[in-house]
Parts: structure tokens; C-alpha cells; sequence
């Protein structure tokens, strides 16, 4: 595809882009319009790709170094990457690595970006309410760095108990923070808030509520999501054809959220720790 719509010529790298879930799908997506692909995931990409790396994102010098390792101009950054919370995950690890390594990874590619670049991040539904949570977390948004930004985390637990809710709050605020800054360098960063979508963390999580949970989910599209339907708002976000949005958060989640915010729809009443609101 040509254009504006189109990757042709443009260098992006992917985290989380191995596997079968939705950053699996965004580097077939970006592959087939022409992009050249280089992903950061311990599982394999689901496509032939320029590189792939390994990279723990709780290791600030591992990510580092795995940017250092792709020569050139970097187009477009995915932050695809994204790890379900206890209990197969501590609080602080999962806060480590859904928002403040996927902060680290951006700082670091943005780097080298030149005007025109963009971020799209997967933020989750369940960083609906980040707006009433900027007295708790902006001290960690505006944190200077990894290790201090791991240090709030680490010094503040009550505020990133259940970790996948805190985290995926945290990494909404910083999406719309950081788009100013950003913005002054000619780069767009903008997030999609996927709901139930069919990929192993979804799994995950129905192993914390039970099978028949997400059978009894209201969606007005009455259907949870497929990878690929998630793919295609992060690339087009990342497209030129998306030149004027940024700070956006997009959902994409078949209308529960807004839905229920109308009250036309009641989302279950269950403390779950991937939905709260903090």
C-alpha cells in the first residue's frame, strides 16, 4: 500500500512482536506495507524480519544495548510488549515491565527518531480512570530515568498493588504526558486501550476469573477481538496517516468501556485486579 497508509522505506521496531498475540500481528501488519522490522521479544517473530533480539525489559542496559544493535533512523516504535500481573508475575516486576521499561525502551528509540517518527503503545483497557490517579503517579511519570522510576515503584506499593492495573494506569498518564515533549521534536505518541481480545494473556487473566467470565463480558460489538483487529489501529496510529494525532488513547476494546459509561451496558461487579480503577 502506498502513501500515507503505507510503511515503504520506514525502519520500526516492535517489542513483544513474537508469538501470536497482537504484536505478532502488527509485525505481519507492518511487513506486508513495506516496513523493515526489527523485533525485541524471547519468543520468535511470526514473519521473517530484519532482527530479532531477546531483551529483557526490567534490564535498562539490556534495552539499550538492543537499540544500539539496529544501525539507522528509527521510524516507529511499537510498544507491544506486555506481561498479566500476579500470580505469575510480582507487582513491581509487571509495573517494570509494562510501563517502566516500555518508558525506557521509548526514551532510548526515540533518540533516533527524526521529525515525522511516532510511538504507539498497548495500554489496555484497564487504564480506564488514569485521570483521577495524577496525584499518585505523576511523581513516577516524571521521574529521571530507569532506576529512579523502579525506585518509586519499589518504595511505593500500596499505589502498584495488583501491578496490571497500576501499570497499564501509569502508562496512559505517561502517554499523554509525554506527548508535549515528544511533540516539540516532531514525534506522536498515542496508545490503544484494547478489551478482551483473543491472545495468550488473555488465558492468563481468565485463569484469575474463571472460563465462563469473558462468555458473560458485555460487548456491543458482541464479540471479543481478534489480534489482528488490535494490529490495525496501532499501524495506523504509526502511520503518516495519522500526522496530526498524538497523546490520543484509543479505544478499542468493541465499546464496553464507553458503553457502560453511558449506562446503557453494566460491566461485571468483580474486583478484578486488570479492571480496577484504582
Amino acid at each position: 500500500m502506498a502513501g500515507e497508509w503505507g510503511y515503504e522505506g520506514k525502519r520500526v521496531v516492535v517489542s513483544g512482536g513474537g508469538g501470536s498475540g497482537m504484536g505478532a500481528a502488527v509485525v505481519e501488519e507492518v511487513t506486508a506495507l513495506g516496513a523493515e522490522v526489527h523485533v525485541l521479544d524471547f519468543k520468535p517473530p511470526p514473519v521473517p524480519v530484519a532482527s530479532h533480539q531477546e531483551v529483557d525489559l526490567k534490564d535498562p542496559e539490556a534495552i539499550a544495548a538492543a537499540v544500539a544493535a539496529i544501525d539507522g533512523r528509527i521510524d516507529a516504535l511499537f510498544n507491544c510488549v506486555g506481561v498479566s500481573g500476579p500470580p505469575l508475575f510480582s507487582d513491581l516486576d509487571t509495573m517494570l515491565v509494562n510501563f517502566v521499561g516500555v518508558r525506557h525502551l521509548t526514551e532510548v528509540t526515540s533518540e533516533r527518531m527524526a521529525e515525522g517518527g511516532a510511538v504507539a503503545t498497548i495500554v489496555s483497557a484497564a487504564g480506564v480512570g488514569w485521570e483521577g490517579l495524577l496525584d499518585t503517579f505523576l511523581p513516577l511519570i516524571e521521574s529521571d530515568g530507569f532506576d529512579a522510576a523502579a525506585a518509586w515503584c519499589e518504595a511505593n506499593p500500596d499505589a502498584i498493588a495488583t501491578g496490571y492495573g497500576p501499570s497499564k494506569k501509569a502508562a496512559a498518564l505517561w502517554t499523554a504526558y509525554a506527548c508535549v515533549a515528544l511533540g516539540e521534536r516532531g514525534i506522536r505518541i498515542n496508545a490503544t486501550m484494547p478489551g478482551p481480545t483473543r491472545t495468550p494473556m488473555l488465558g492468563e487473566l481468565s485463569d484469575k476469573v474463571g472460563d465462563g467470565f469473558w462468555d458473560n463480558y458485555p460487548i456491543p460489538l458482541g464479540r471479543s477481538q481478534q489480534p489482528i483487529e488490535q494490529a490495525r489501529p496501532l499501524v495506523f496510529l504509526n502511520s503518516d496517516a495519522a500526522s496530526c494525532v498524538t497523546g490520543s488513547l484509543l479505544m478499542t476494546d468493541g465499546g464496553s468501556v464507553t458503553a457502560a459509561a453511558t449506562g446503557v451496558i453494566t460491566l461485571p461487579q468483580v474486583k478484578l485486579t486488570f479492571l480496577e480503577e484504582g
